[in-house]
């Protein structure tokens, strides 16, 4: 929200500190639990940024000649995936790595991924992808 203020007759506002909107670069360990299974395992995460969040979308948001908007879920869901885990007990994630593990595995690391698009759209983690919101790309 953007107010304007006058000079005259205006109390001192308090200054903006803005530290308290900036993005800790510490990760956080998370305990994932995959569904129909009894395992669980930690990962270490590091929050998206806001732009950062925006840039993926961009990325995987595309046009075509007639102006239809199609929207990549899957590599979004990758892309912040790759961005996001600093440590995960299989070493680094990769592209070809996030392409092998199975449905129970990547449904459980989705919950990691902030949503794209929608009310709730958040640069925090923990949030899951709401497909009722997202049309994956076919």
């Amino acid at each position: 929200m953007v107010e304007n203020s006058k000079s005259a007759g205006v109390k001192k506002v308090k200054e903006f500190d803005y530290t308290q909107y900036l993005v800790s670069h510490e990760a956080e360990t998370k305990i994932i639990t995959v569904d129909g299974t009894a395992e669980s395992f930690e990962v270490s995460v590091k929050p998206l940024s806001w732009s950062k969040r925006n840039q993926l979308i961009s990325k995987n948001l595309n046009w075509d000649s007639t102006g239809t908007t199609s929207f990549s879920a899957d590599g979004y869901v990758r892309d912040c995936l790759r961005a996001m885990i600093v440590d995960a007990p299989w070493g680094r994630t990769t592209e070809s790595l996030l392409l092998s593990f199975d449905e129970r595995l990547g449904t459980a690391l989705e919950t990691l991924v902030p949503k794209a698009f929608g009310e709730d759209a958040q640069d925090t983690i923990g949030t899951e992808v709401d497909a009722t919101v997202i049309k994956k790309e076919q």
